[in-house]
């Protein structure tokens, strides 16, 4: 599979690994010009290109987003149409700047983001797990009860099957926490954030989830 991710951090560098590991074709991108991403795709090996945004989303039939949530509105649309767009950003006010509609509820983080990309097949994942722990407890041959908790959300129910697909590979089970109006129940400050749990009990804590 082709996969696009814009943001090279943490994140975003962590699931570059994974991905070529699994043996997916990755396009890297990140706010800069892509040659400043030389010495990461190298190290990522033949698998791996250097990319701006948006020919990472018209590369991926996937595009995860691991960029801090106030940059969302420089992502142009047009490029994401028809992807499967995987949202791992949070909002965090200290850094993004206070946003209304989220403040108040009215949106959900991952909302404000399908707004943007009105034609993506928008979902959440990956916001919830510490990045260390991205890299280091995925066991893809480990029973799917036994390994660590990815809870997802989204309203497109074949890309939310294609985003559980992509997780089971690189050892980890996805917890579908509900369409994107329920993805608060993944955000910070919520029982399941940040929180290294088997699925059953990551169902357990997303039903605790109170506004």
């Amino acid at each position: 599979m082709r996969i696009g991710i814009v943001g090279a951090g943490n994140i975003g560098g962590t699931l570059a690994t994974l991905f070529t590991r699994s043996g997916h074709e990755v396009a890297l991108a990140n706010s800069r010009d892509p040659r400043t991403l030389a010495g990461q795709v190298a190290a990522l090996g033949p698998r791996a290109h250097a990319a701006t945004a948006a020919e990472a989303a018209a590369f991926g039939e996937v595009v995860v987003l691991a960029i801090p949530l106030g940059a969302y509105a420089d992502l142009p649309p047009e490029p994401f149409a028809g992807r499967i767009v995987v949202d791992a950003n949070n909002y965090y006010p200290a850094r993004d700047g206070r946003i209304a509609e989220l403040d108040s509820g009215a949106l959900t983080s991952t909302g404000l983001l399908a707004r943007h990309l009105p034609d993506a097949r928008v979902t959440k994942a990956f916001n919830t797990i510490h990045w260390e722990h991205l890299r280091d407890l995925g066991r893809p041959d480990a029973p799917a009860a036994d390994r660590r908790a990815i809870p997802i959300a989204g309203d497109d129910a074949a890309a939310k099957a294609v985003l559980t697909d992509l997780i089971d590979q690189i050892g980890f089970t996805a917890v579908d926490t509900g369409l994107l109006v329920d993805s608060w129940r993944q955000q910070p400050d919520t029982p399941v954030y940040g929180a290294e749990v088997s699925a059953d009990q990551a169902t357990v804590l997303i039903a605790q989830a109170r506004r």
